[in-house]
């Protein structure tokens, strides 16, 4: 198995050299990565403490970013240093003030986890949700760091619980420890002789979106599109999306809008996006002069404004639902009491199955049958606000990992 997933990993690699010769992000990715050993050693000041923490991608540094302040907080002798495998991710997060150090995760290999290693010299190292890379772990396991697996969702169709998932079970016995979102989660585990070492702490983006919540401020433009309208706000939208967005059009009365916020906002997207609802404005257009007031639909063509734009809505439609990827967070809504539309996809996320076995929120596989949930939602008010708020009590209900997370740090010592 280990061969095989060596020729994957060069595959994988090549394959990614090959397309950054006509793709931006995957050249993005080849490029990061190019002469890393130097550039780490030049940034990474000596005998510094340090706490490393890997996402995948954005999502992933959403979930960690709770952890990663409070870490700060409590552990102000650490720096830390966070990794990305994805270049959406990297780009994002590369100047937060969260963290010390932003690098892209060099390509994985027994040569390239000794060398990153024995650079950064973790005191721990903390994965988010997944990402789980062979030779790293064997590392981090061979020299004894602490190494935490935070906010955890696993299923029986994934290949650690299958015949052939010997490796993959090899890198799970590298953690020293699991916090996981659900009792499904550990119940899997279990079945592969992992017994100890786990907590169910939940998922660290309940704390975060909590917080964002809390801090929310206004946005001058969109109260002047709103003009006392209800909001329809649709986020992370991709094609598929947007398609079927447009069929459900129709089903929005006189006083209701559209706020749609795509994934991609590069111009060509954007204009796609702008072909589909002619009554629409762009957000970069709106001035004192030019507030909207007449539009149904405002598209929001920059990045970072999401989460705030919730506040200002009455239902949500979070996108990815129609595509392999799955669903991005609906938690952001939810937190707002806003009812939430998605599309099919969406088995892998533990809180979308949830909320939906609860009815607060609505998978739907088609225009039609988006249109007759939306219908409902619009027209029976009481309804809409009976969901609301269960949503959020079952917020309030779900806030606390990070603290659980916290204080197995400082019973285990981790840090000391």
């Amino acid at each position: 198995m280990l061969i095989l997933y060596n020729l994957f990993l060069f595959l994988y690699s090549l394959m990614a050299r090959i397309y950054g010769l006509f793709n931006g992000k995957a050249r993005k990715w080849v490029e990061g990565r190019k002469d890393w050993e130097n550039n780490f050693k030049n940034v990474l000041s000596r005998g510094e403490k340090r706490i490393w923490v890997h996402c995948s991608s954005m999502g992933e540094f959403e979930q960690a970013k709770p952890l990663i302040e409070e870490l700060r907080l409590q552990y102000p002798a650490y720096k830390i240093l966070v990794t990305f495998f994805s270049p959406s991710g990297y780009d994002a997060c590369k100047n937060t003030s969260l963290a010390d150090y932003v690098f892209y995760l060099p390509h994985d290999s027994k040569q390239n986890a000794q060398k990153f290693v024995a650079i950064v010299e973790p005191a721990m190292a903390v994965f988010v949700k997944y990402e789980f890379w062979y030779y790293y772990l064997a590392r981090l396991q061979a020299i004894g760091i602490p190494t935490l697996l935070v906010s955890g969702a696993f299923r029986r169709d994934q290949p650690f619980f299958k015949w052939y998932g010997g490796m993959f079970r090899d890198m799970l016995k590298c953690f020293s420890f699991f916090f996981l979102q659900d009792r499904a989660s550990e119940e899997a585990l279990n079945t592969i002789g992992l017994n100890s070492n786990i907590l169910i702490s939940g998922d660290t983006r309940y704390d975060r979106v909590s917080a964002i919540a809390e801090k929310v401020s206004g946005i001058q433009a969109v109260d002047d599109f709103r003009n006392g309208n209800k909001i329809l706000i649709a986020g992370s939208t991709w094609p598929g999306d947007e398609e079927v967005l447009k069929d459900c059009m129709v089903k929005l009365p006189g006083n209701w809008k559209l706020i749609i916020a795509p994934h991609e906002v590069d111009s060509a997207h954007v204009s796609k996006v702008q072909s589909l609802f002619k009554s629409s404005i762009l957000f970069s257009e709106l001035d004192a002069e030019n507030t909207g007031i007449d539009r149904k639909v405002l598209i929001i063509d920059n990045i970072g404004m999401l989460s705030r734009l919730f506040a200002y809505g009455d239902i949500a439609f979070i996108g990815g639902g129609f595509q392999k990827g799955g669903i991005h967070n609906i938690l952001e809504p939810a937190v707002f009491g806003l009812p939430v539309i998605f599309g099919p996809v969406y088995s892998k996320f533990v809180e979308a199955k949830e909320l939906a076995t609860l009815k607060y929120v609505f998978p739907v596989s088609s225009a039609n049958e988006c249109s007759g949930v939306l219908e409902k939602l619009i027209t029976d008010e009481e309804y809409r606000g009976s969901i609301s708020y269960a949503l959020k009590e079952f917020m309030k209900n779900h806030t606390g990992a990070t603290e659980t997370i916290l204080s197995e740090v400082k019973k285990h010592r981790w840090l000391e």
